[in-house]
This record gives structure tokens, sequence and C-alpha cells, in this order.
């Protein structure tokens, strides 16, 4: 049974928070709410988390090919898998036994690669076109692997030396575009079943989209380490090392704090910042002229192009009027275009509405999937903790915001109110990021 309102609950989550009000409380007064969580967070070690479900700590041999990956990530209903070396020893380091991690988002960046070169070669004439097999396709492209994409940006393609796919230069991100829509469900149901996507290994790819070979904390870091990695650092999730067993302990991720931000409701720490407006905590962040949408009536493969160029992990579907949001498209809804072939193969191009309708009723006996549900949406006088609570109770990963007249003016990540909790003290990282913040655009929030 629930918690009555207003008071924390009885969980692993909700002790933490305990914890954190025990430091709130010798703060000193003089100091703002965001500067006593700095130093609360500061003297909790990240092994205080609660470990995430087993469900969750999933590892993905490096000798699997993407298909199996892919279907590994859907059956476990995440994001990402940490790749295990299965060259490595068996007494082998940490950092040994683990080559990088495997993301959804890594493969739509592989993915919409193949996309784009197939689509450009198609309309200048190259015999790579979109009836041609993939085996075919394959052999003219060559091993292709993230490290091919490392210099994809603002979506014009830049061919590293060596990797020049018979001298031809891909540029031209409208063509590409256009040509790529126009293949629509074609080209991902030849792509599906060839022995290129079957048979490409995620030793291939992994490690190439972050840092390589992933960026792990360990025990013994503290919490505002964790949270500053996944907010301003933009991580979506990370291992935890257990050095004295020279494995990954636990894997934390920003859905992991959102859930224990919200198992902290009734606590004073968590109610004296939580019942701040989003205006107040300067949210959202992106002005309304600025957030990545697509319309309806619009390909749904523009709506994942879109999302690999702008490095984002998901963007809301507006009416013909471009005001209204009538649904979510998520990097994770790849997966449908991936396993479940029944969703395009009658179509060329299928649009976006038609896309998250296929999606629907492909999972309707599935109740608990996130993509049976409605968007959620708040005001900008909310509170931050009226959404936390929405985003946890509903396990997604952005809430969208909208004006009086239900018109779409901005979204919330969980990445967003993360970063809201946490500032960076000058000089914390030192050096460390040097020459890698900003991230490239092919990693995705």
């Amino acid at each position: 049974m629930d918690s009555p309102p207003g008071t924390a609950r009885s969980s692993p989550e909700a002790e933490l928070g305990l914890r954190v009000e025990d430091l709130w409380d010798i703060q000193e007064p003089q100091l703002s709410p965001t500067e006593k969580l700095n130093s609360c967070f500061q003297s909790i070690p990240v092994s205080s988390f609660p470990p995430a479900p087993s469900s969750q700590v999933v590892e993905i041999p490096s000798d699997s090919t993407l298909a199996d990956a892919v279907e590994t990530l859907s059956k476990h209903k995440i994001l990402s898998a940490l790749v295990r070396n299965i060259e490595a020893a068996e007494n082998a380091t940490w950092i040994d036994r683990y080559i990088g991690i495997v993301e959804f988002a890594g493969i739509v960046v592989w993915l919409l690669h193949q996309s784009e070169v197939a689509a450009h070669n198609n309309m200048t004439g190259s015999a790579a076109t979109a009836e041609v097999g993939a085996n075919e396709l394959a052999a003219k492209l060559g091993t292709v692997t993230l490290e091919t994409t490392a210099a994809i940006m603002d979506g014009n393609v830049a061919i590293s030396e060596g990797n020049n796919y018979g001298g031809t230069t891909v540029g031209c991100p409208e063509l590409m575009d256009e040509a790529a829509v126009s293949m629509g469900g074609s080209f991902f149901e030849t792509l599906t079943s060839s022995d290129f996507y079957k048979e490409t290994k995620v030793k291939d790819i992994s490690g190439s989209f972050r840092w390589a070979p992933f960026l792990a904390v360990q025990n013994s870091d503290s919490f505002l380490t964790m949270l500053l990695l996944l907010s301003k650092y933009r991580m979506k999730s990370l291992p935890v090392v257990d050095l004295g067993e020279e494995k990954i302990s636990n894997i934390i991720t920003q859905s992991a704090v959102v859930h224990m931000l919200a198992e902290c409701v009734g606590l004073h720490w968590f109610e004296d910042w939580g019942t701040k407006k989003l205006s107040e905590l300067g949210l959202p962040i992106m002005r309304p002229n600025k957030l990545v949408k697509v319309s309806e009536d619009e390909p749904v493969l523009k709506a994942f192009q879109q999302m690999r160029k702008r490095g984002i992990g998901g963007i809301p579907v507006v009416d013909v009027s471009g005001k209204k949001a009538i649904g979510s498209i998520s990097i994770r809804d790849v997966q449908y275009l991936l396993t479940a072939s029944n969703i395009y193969k009658d179509h060329r191009s299928i649009t976006a509405k038609d896309f998250i309708m296929a999606v629907k009723n492909n999972l309707e006996h599935q109740d608990d999937s996130p993509m049976l549900m409605s968007i959620i949406t708040c005001k900008r006088n909310d509170t931050i903790k009226d959404i936390i609570l929405s985003l946890d109770a509903k396990e997604k990963q952005r809430i969208y915001v909208v004006n009086e007249e239900e018109n779409l003016e901005g979204v919330i990540t969980l990445r967003d109110i993360i970063s809201r909790l946490v500032h960076e003290p000058h000089g914390y990282f030192g050096d460390f990021f040097d020459g890698v913040f900003p991230l490239p655009k092919n990693t995705m929030v």
C-alpha cells in the first residue's frame, strides 16, 4: 500500500533520502538549497545508492551480433548493456573485462549512417540502390562501425581517411534526407533480413559513441560526481566498479535517480527544493522556437534522423498545425523498426502518426508498455515535485510543457531535473574533460 501523501515511503531510496536529511539539517542556514544539496551529496559515497535490479545489469558477449543485441535490449526493456570481452582472461581486471557499452542510441547512429550512404548512392545513380540486397550493399560499404561516424556533424557525413567508400564523399544532407525517407520501410526490411545486420558484431561499434572503453565510477566516488555525470556530462547510465572484485557491481541510471527523488517526498530537504516552480528553476531550458519536433504526416524515419543529428533521445509528434503534441517517439522505439517488420512491411514510407498507431497495435497485450500511454504534459507553474512524481509514475524519460491552450512550449528531461539538483564546483573535474565537452552530437540525451 502506498504511504500517505507527503511522507517518505519505506524503501532503500527513502532511507537514502533520510541520510540526506540528516546532512541537510547540519548545513549552514545561509546557504541556498542547491549549495546545501551539493554539500550533502558530496558527503555520500556512490556505494550507498540502492543496487539496480538484476534485469538491468545485463552483459552482452562481444561476439554477439547487432541483431542479438537489439533482441536482448528489447527483452530486458533497457537502453544499454555492458559488452563483455570474451577474449579476456578469467582473472582480468574490470577495464579489460568490459570493452564498452552497446546502446540503442549507438545502433541507431550506425543504422542511420547506412541509410544515408545508401540514400546518397541511390540519388546519385550508384549501383548500391535501395533495391539492391543488403549483402551486396555491405560488400560495397565494407565493414562500417561507429568509428566512421565520429565526424558526423549537423547532418554532414565526413568520411574518415581510408573509408571513402570508393572515393565518394558523402555530403548534402538535404539530398540524403529526401532519399533515405523515400526508402522508408524497404530499407529497414532489407537491412534487418541481411547477413550484414545479422553478422556485424557489437565489439565493432561499442565504445565509439562515448568514452572508451566507457566511463565508470567507483563505489568510493561521491553522489555529486555521479549526479554531474548524469546531468551536465549527459551520461544516461553509469556502471559502478567494485575494485575489490574487479567487476561492475551496479548500474545507476537517470531514471533510478529520479525514482530516488520521488521516494523522498515529505522529507524537509526535498520539499524545500521540490516545491519550487519550473520557472524558478529555469525550466524548460530550451526556447519554444528551438524545440525539435516532427509532424504527424512526415515519415517516421525523419524523426530518427532528427534525433541522431541533434543528439537527443526523443522527439514530439505534432499535429498538422505544428502546435499540439499528439505523441512522442524516442530512440528506444527504433527497436520496433528492427524487431517488428509487420509495422512497415507494406509501406515504402510510414508516417510518424502511423508508426505510433502501429506500435500501439503491436503492443496491445503489453499493458505496461510506455508506448501505450499518452504523452504526459505539464504547465510552467507546476512544481519540480509534480514533474518528478509524474515521470516516475509513468516511467517516462521526458515531459512536455504546454500553455493554457495546450500548445507545445518545451520539454523537460530527466537530465534537466538532475541538472537543477546540483551544480559543478569550479575545477571539480580538473582537466579530465578537456577536449571532450561539449560532447559529440551522436551522444543522445
